[in-house]
């Protein structure tokens, strides 16, 4: 880094851009420790609100809604498949895409967690004026959409 180049915590939107990430991580942090008693971590619950939310989906689809790779769907699905959370099914019309869905127990468990899911975020953000919520949420979104154009571009050039 050269003298005339400002260092990163001089940027004014740097302040921000830590925000974010270190508020990711605790959020992370504290669903984690408030799921533990139902023996499932924040990917598990991604996948369980995903399947309650769009069931039938494909494996393909859910990967590129969590943004993860197949690899992390391959080592996730099974577990929750061997504890009777979801089942596989292949898809009527392609015998090469394969349909999730929740069991009951797998319901149930998506229920109680996202209970616990909404109480943390009720806790957290009881004293934002909905407002505010909004316009994190909006600005959030932005980030996402440049983001993820990025890596797009970024997987087209290497490809």
């Amino acid at each position: 880094m050269n003298k005339n180049q400002s260092l990163p915590w001089d940027h004014p939107r740097f302040r921000s851009w830590i925000a974010v990430a270190r508020a990711c991580q605790l959020m992370q942090q504290s669903l984690s420790r408030s799921l533990a008693d139902l023996d499932i971590k924040p990917p598990h619950l991604d996948i369980l609100v995903n399947l309650y939310r769009f069931e039938g989906i494909s494996q393909q689809e859910l990967a590129r809604k969590l943004l993860v790779g197949r690899s992390n769907m391959s080592m996730l699905l099974p577990q929750m498949e061997k504890r009777g959370l979801l089942l596989r099914r292949d898809d009527e019309r392609d015998k090469r895409v394969l349909r999730l869905y929740l069991t009951p127990e797998g319901r149930k468990l998506s229920e109680e967690a996202m209970a616990i899911q909404t109480g943390l975020i009720d806790r957290v953000l009881s004293d934002e004026p909905i407002e505010q919520c909004m316009a994190t949420a909006a600005s959030m979104e932005r980030i996402i959409t440049v983001l993820l154009r990025d890596l797009r571009d970024e997987d087209r050039a290497e490809s």
